[in-house]
């Protein structure tokens, strides 16, 4: 038998799932640029081919840390569920928010995957805290 991503809510397994790799691979990607990766043209406007400026670095490896928390919080690991809550709304808004300017962009790669991947987060991270709603306190009340 296998254990819910988050428990009590089994049937709510995929889009957190969906959205926990999703995040992961925007935390890597984030990283990579972090790093120095020749990305430059799919991130940020895609103002800069290549690697990015040092502030633009500093802001992804900030970012990568931000998405692999959020990866955790989608798994119902980390602050309790009130706290969880909020994050999980404000990171759908932030999504929805993030579609559109990824669709708006300059940059063809921003469009053409960012967008997806930002329209799929936003509906993923919203399935799960609607589904976090639903789950029972631990203290009964």
């Amino acid at each position: 038998m296998t254990r819910p991503i988050l428990p009590g809510l089994a049937t709510h397994r995929p889009p957190a799932g969906l959205a926990a790799l999703l995040l992961a691979v925007v935390a890597a990607f984030q990283a990579a640029l972090a790093a120095g990766a020749p990305w430059g043209e799919a991130a940020y406007g895609g103002a800069h081919r290549g690697v990015l400026p040092t502030r633009h670095r500093a802001s992804s490896a900030v970012s990568a840390l931000a998405y692999a928390a959020l990866v955790l919080v989608t798994l119902g690991r980390g602050p309790g569920p009130t706290a969880r809550h909020r994050i999980l709304t404000a990171a759908s808004g932030l999504m929805i928010l993030g579609t559109a300017m990824n669709l708006a962009s300059r940059s063809r790669v921003e469009r053409l995957v960012w967008t997806p991947v930002a329209g799929t987060l936003a509906v993923t991270l919203l399935r799960v805290t609607r589904a976090s709603r639903m789950v029972p306190s631990r203290t009964g009340s």
